[in-house]
């Protein structure tokens, strides 16, 4: 039941799941529903994402998951713990598509896919009479506080009771987060935290023999360690210009800080991270002398070609043949990052709205009535499923922010935006 004499009308911008997840919310408690989209479908980039198998959120607990947000832990908990990933399960599970934990702990649907639970998602929300507009692209608010929209019949404006933007941030542009918005927030003097790489490769100088040969390559069960200690086991890939991977995903904020500090950051990479060096020391030596190094490193620890040809990569000059100081290397490459990918290359971004300009349901202090969500507030996450967590529930939570906001108002017709 609602407690409204007429039925507010909320706008939501952008059609990825923060945006469809206050859209659910909202039109759950009763709200008439706009989801704009600039793009000719809704939720590109979550079909992008779920090309590889879509990874919805981690089974972690509690406590380890919210750490994953780093510094934005304190400003984004109160949403994960209205949302947490059992309550994700769940609300998969309610769009029909049954979930399990992987071995390493994320959580995905049966399908994999990313398009069914997306095209039950879409019906469901209309089918509760959400309008879903796509080609259609915010444009601000008008002198008199209307919203602007523009769409295939040209330019409207609308009087809405309030508004959810979840424009994304400013990675994958084709796909509609071309980071558009931000000039238009600061205009209004809204504080925007620059937006940086997040989840994102990082540049290297390999050799040119290394890089014709080896480009495209995984390097699969290695560790890669920072000069501080913080280590990380998983796989990469070796590109043209460096390193990506998932592996050097989950570092990648701490190296692009260090690189931001002193124009290069240093990590090591542990080919063989199982085992200690005495003992890959005493494999090495049990190998008779007269063999190749290469015919060594494979019959000793079964390094791949391209893991055998990162130890030339050490600029210090050959690998060594003592086993202990080889089996050094082989627990230590050292490899010299000095630049991020492109931003628009990233899976995700760094920077966004401020915390600070937000009040605790996410409603922009200087907008009454005008939330914000996704990746359009200034957080970080690996990927893993903590990046999908992240965007459901801060639109999860703006959603109800609007709601309660409006609850709140009741003064027959609900202030607009400046």
């Amino acid at each position: 039941m609602t407690e409204f004499v007429f039925r507010p009308h909320v706008a939501v911008i952008g059609g990825g799941p923060a945006g469809l997840a206050a859209a659910e919310i909202l039109s759950a408690r009763g709200c008439a529903v706009s989801v704009v989209e600039q793009m000719p479908t809704m939720g590109r980039k979550l079909l992008m994402a779920g090309r590889g198998g879509l990874n919805l959120t981690h089974s972690e607990n509690a406590d380890l998951f919210a750490s994953r947000y780093g510094a934005s832990r304190p400003m984004m908990e109160a949403a994960l713990s209205a949302f947490t990933p059992q309550d994700m399960a769940a609300w998969a599970e309610g769009l029909g598509q049954p979930c399990f934990v992987g071995s390493s702990g994320r959580v995905f649907p049966r399908g994999m896919k990313a398009s069914p639970l997306l095209r039950a998602w879409l019906a469901r929300l209309a089918a509760k009479g959400v309008r879903l507009l796509t080609r259609h692209r915010w444009e601000g608010w008008d002198a008199a506080g209307r919203l602007k929209v523009s769409g295939p019949g040209g330019e409207v404006t609308w009087r809405v009771d309030a508004t959810v933007l979840a424009l994304g941030g400013a990675s994958w542009a084709r796909l509609g987060s071309d980071g558009a918005w931000r000039a238009r927030l600061q205009a209004l003097g809204i504080d925007v935290t620059p937006f940086a790489p997040a989840n994102c490769g990082f540049a290297t100088r390999w050799s040119d023999a290394f890089r014709t040969r080896f480009a495209g390559t995984p390097l699969r069960g290695i560790g890669i360690a920072l000069e501080n200690g913080e280590t990380v086991r998983g796989e990469a890939v070796v590109t043209e210009t460096g390193i990506e991977g998932g592996a050097v995903y989950a570092l990648s904020a701490a190296i692009r800080d260090r690189i931001a500090q002193s124009g290069s950051a240093r990590v090591r990479l542990d080919l063989r991270p199982a085992l200690g060096v005495g003992e890959i020391a005493t494999r090495l030596a049990r190998v008779r002398a007269r063999e190749s190094l290469s015919n060594t490193l494979r019959k000793a620890l079964r390094l791949s070609p391209v893991a055998m040809a990162l130890l030339y990569e050490d600029r210090n000059g050959p690998p060594p043949r003592d086993p202990t100081s080889l089996a050094l290397l082989v627990k230590g490459v050292p490899v010299e990052l000095s630049a991020a990918t492109a931003l628009d290359r990233a899976i995700s971004v760094a920077g966004g709205i401020a915390w600070s300009q937000l009040d605790s349901h996410f409603m922009l202090r200087a907008l009454p009535g005008v939330f914000a969500a996704g990746e359009m507030l200034d957080w970080e996450a690996p990927t893993g499923g903590y990046l999908l967590q992240g965007c459901m529930a801060t639109g999860r939570m703006a959603g109800e922010g609007a709601w309660e906001w409006l609850r709140d108002s009741q003064r027959g017709r609900y202030p607009s935006p400046p």
